[in-house]
């Protein structure tokens, strides 16, 4: 698990599937994403997950990004 002094933040983008289940993807770290019915429970889960991304690549993300924006169009 993370220490406090060496929390790093990330990004996540969380949208809603045909299926009404919430899917959570965190673009800094590739394949890091889940899933689940509800927020709450999706929080964690992506908190799990991105520990085990970060312990799977020994704590090095993918470049650094900051996120500008999100934008909906319809075409």
């Amino acid at each position: 698990m993370l220490s406090m002094k060496g929390k790093r933040k990330f990004t996540v983008v969380i949208e809603r599937d045909e299926d009404n289940f919430y899917v959570a993807t965190v673009p800094g770290l590739p394949g890091c994403h889940t899933q689940a019915k509800n927020l709450d429970t999706l929080m964690r889960r992506v908190r799990q997950a991105v520990e085990l991304c970060l312990d799977t690549e020994n704590g090095n993300a993918s470049r650094s990004t900051e996120l500008v924006g999100v934008q909906q169009i319809s075409v």
